[in-house]
């Protein structure tokens, strides 16, 4: 949604997971570090091509620790690795785990994910957030719609419209 409001090509984490990754998650069984990072690495190489055509794109990701932030931020050939300022931002999109069980268990029953509400959790625990990322947060506990509208009311979310109007105005890499 947000990168129809940005003009933004988006592109979906999940689309990306191999084979073996979305049937270990079908099972119920947590990926590990050796899943994640192949297919972390994908995402920065597809990022990397987006944004070398001068694309602004949106990436729906879990990047749920640092260190996968981190290759994700590669994709900008001029990051300087530790330094968190480069074309590849974070928004983290909060909300109670409830309401996030709620929303995967609709998209699954619907078809539209292979993750089983029960591992929910299992992201949750492994979340890192470290301030000095400076990784906007907002609150995605309405419907989606209305988190959308958020990006549309500069008095009310300043820094979240500022940070998506950079996003739009990007100088390509």
């Amino acid at each position: 949604m947000l990168a129809k409001v940005i003009n933004a090509r988006f592109l979906d984490a999940d689309d990306h997971h191999p084979q073996s990754n979305k049937d270990k998650m079908k099972a119920g069984i947590p990926l590990s570090d050796k899943d994640r990072i192949p297919w972390l690495e994908t995402l920065r190489d597809a990022l990397r091509v987006s944004l070398a055509n001068g694309e602004t794109v949106i990436l729906g990701c879990s990047a749920l620790q640092k260190h996968y932030r981190e290759i994700l931020r590669c994709a900008d050939p001029n990051y300087v690795p530790g330094s968190f300022t480069c074309a590849v931002k974070f928004i983290l999109l909060s909300v109670a785990a409830d309401v996030l069980a709620a929303r995967l268990e609709k998209r699954a029953a619907e078809g539209n994910h292979f993750m089983p509400s029960k591992l929910l959790q299992s992201q949750l625990d492994s979340l890192q957030i470290d301030e000095s990322e400076g990784i906007l947060k907002v609150d995605a506990s309405l419907d989606p719609q209305d988190t959308l509208k958020m990006f549309n009311h500069q008095d009310d979310n300043e820094e979240l419209v500022t940070e998506c109007r950079h996003l739009k105005h990007m100088n390509p890499i």
